[in-house]
């Protein structure tokens, strides 16, 4: 059992939520019991995600996407109010880490989706504040092999542009988990073949055939699911807490 404040002291020791302009608080965003035992881990603190680490009697829940982000209503009702509530009536802590978890050269997203995928050689673009990954694919590889590689891995059929412009043979992958999309023309002038990411957008597939890139979606949730559970086994290792990642399944 440790403290909160030591917790979340050693947290954003690890994460560096200051090096970053990011949507949303990162860090503690709830207060809950003074003490902590168990950590509960999702990716989003979604009411399933919630309800199950209250199963669980956890003291604090730790995720990618918390709340509180920009743009949106402060007030604490709904939706919003009855999660906030069922944390409140737990003592359950929230911390959260959003852009930090993304681009982390330890935790992130981006680095644990490449490793979960067998490809252990990706690297942080410099320019991208580790946003953006590549890897040299060698040998390379076609489009529909990379393709199953990752339905195979991550239980889950992706989205696949195919551009004319170029060959499916590839060898040079840029990825940016979740919502990345936008990327894809970075991605591009960037010299990837293709180019893995979460979400597509209806002018995606567009850009993607004009462009000369291959685009694979491969789902915003799926994509997202090991920064925070990485995170956590180091949590158990160093600070000899609990924890159980809780998967609410999310098709987008």
């Amino acid at each position: 059992m440790v403290s909160l404040h030591t917790l979340v002291e050693t947290l954003d020791n690890w994460m560096r939520p200051d090096l970053f302009d990011d949507y949303s608080p990162n860090g503690l965003q709830v207060e809950g019991h003074a003490e902590v035992r168990r950590i509960a881990m999702g990716v989003t603190a979604s009411a399933q995600v919630i309800e199950e680490a209250v199963e669980w009697e956890a003291d604090a829940l730790l995720v990618h996407h918390g709340y509180f982000w920009r743009g949106e209503s402060p007030n604490l009702t709904g939706m919003k109010g009855r999660r906030l509530k069922r944390l409140f009536e737990n003592q359950i802590s929230l911390i959260a880490y959003h852009l930090p978890l993304d681009c982390h050269p330890e935790f992130g997203n981006n680095k644990t989706l490449l490793d979960q995928l067998g490809l252990h050689d990706g690297l942080p673009i410099a320019s991208e504040n580790g946003l953006m990954w590549s890897v040299d694919l060698k040998p390379k590889t076609s489009l529909s092999e990379l393709s199953n590689l990752i339905a195979t891995k991550l239980d889950r059929e992706p989205l696949v542009v195919q551009s004319p412009l170029i060959l499916p043979e590839i060898c040079q992958l840029i990825v940016c988990t979740g919502g990345g999309q936008h990327y894809l023309t970075k991605a591009h002038a960037l010299g990837a073949d293709v180019y893995l990411s979460g979400e597509i957008s209806e002018r995606t597939t567009h850009e993607a055939r004009e462009l000369g890139i291959h685009y694979i979606a491969a789902g915003h949730h799926a994509t997202e699911r090991y920064g925070v559970q990485a995170l956590g086994r180091k949590v158990q290792l160093l600070l000899g807490l609990e924890t159980m990642f809780f998967d609410d399944d999310n098709p987008a």
